[in-house]
């Protein structure tokens, strides 16, 4: 097959280099992936390969040129993910992700998918009432959720957030740690916590959870409870009784939605109890309103090489 050669010129040097994440390395990437040889100076990028990479090549940069414009700064990840999508054809765009933007503090960047998978799980939580998450840790199964929710919450959809998980880890040991019960679990919350912080500012997170918008509590407070106009978001679900996800999911008032996040692999439960979160996936699966998104080691978004060490665990453990 004869080669082709394909020239893309762009505004200036800087702008090509947001494109490629200031980083010419990546470019290995694409040469790899695609198969072909890649030259670039100044404002301007040629391919040379077969006709069908080089059109390829002309996609990815097509889609992260429309991406960086949106206003999305370019990072290695999504260098990587533009060039896997366009090798893949038919995925949505990189570009597409940046058309959701969650707003949680004025003064806090906007919050967007960063994979399609991402993508679809947001679009889920807002079509269905109750939404799960399910898949490897760093996968932002519980951050993009409470960014929903505190979008929902300020354009006035919802009065207040509730985030709860199970302290399966504590055990027994609960009984010697200071404080009540609450306090006692509060190590387990931190991440919920987290999440808050990064995404309001430190006064008004403050006022939201002394006003009780938002609720942190241990899954033992849920019982009895009936949520109304709430955002519940169920974190860890792995390690809920059956009985649990059951009390948990009926909770639910109107004008509610409620998002379980969990992973299977990391169950903490004890041999002889099963996980609710397991229960749950075959009893409500063919259910119109309960929506499933499973992600993958390709969806981490924490360090590069936690998507390593995920990948290398689930070929060991098989």
């Amino acid at each position: 097959m004869k080669p082709t050669s394909l020239k893309l010129e762009f505004d200036t040097p800087q702008f090509l280099q947001g494109l490629i994440a200031n980083d010419r390395r990546n470019l290995t990437y694409l040469e790899d992936a695609l198969e072909l040889k890649v030259v670039t100076r100044d404002g301007w990028i040629a391919f040379n390969g077969s006709e069908l990479a080089t059109n390829l090549a002309e996609k990815v940069f097509q889609d992260l040129e429309t991406t960086q414009r949106n206003g999305r700064h370019i990072t290695e990840r999504d260098f990587h993910l533009a060039v896997d999508i366009a090798k893949k054809s038919g995925e949505i765009p990189l570009n597409s992700l940046s058309t959701i933007k969650l707003v949680g503090s004025k003064s806090r960047k906007t919050v967007s998918p960063r994979t399609p998978n991402q993508l679809a799980y947001v679009k889920a939580i807002q079509d269905n009432d109750v939404s799960f998450g399910l898949g490897p840790a760093g996968t932002g199964k519980t951050y993009l959720a409470m960014a929903v929710g505190l979008h929902m919450l300020k354009k006035r959809e919802i009065q207040r957030i509730i985030l709860t998980r199970p302290a399966v880890e504590a055990g027994e040991a609960l009984g010697f740690l200071p404080g009540d019960l609450k306090e006692k679990v509060a190590p387990y919350l931190r991440p919920l916590y987290d999440a808050i912080n990064d995404m309001l500012d430190p006064e008004e997170a403050q006022r939201y959870l002394e006003e009780q918008i938002i609720e942190i509590a241990p899954l033992a407070y849920m019982r009895g409870r009936t949520l109304s106009r709430a955002f519940v978001i169920l974190d860890e679900a792995q390690n809920t009784t059956r009985e649990q996800m059951f009390m948990t999911l009926t909770r639910l008032g109107e004008q509610s939605k409620i998002v379980i996040t969990g992973d299977s692999s990391q169950i903490d439960l004890k041999h002889n109890i099963p996980s609710g979160l397991h229960e749950a996936e075959h009893a409500l699966k063919n259910i119109n309103g309960i929506s499933f998104t499973r992600f993958a080691a390709t969806d981490i978004v924490r360090h590069p090489i936690v998507e390593h060490i995920v990948t290398a665990y689930e070929k060991f453990r098989s």
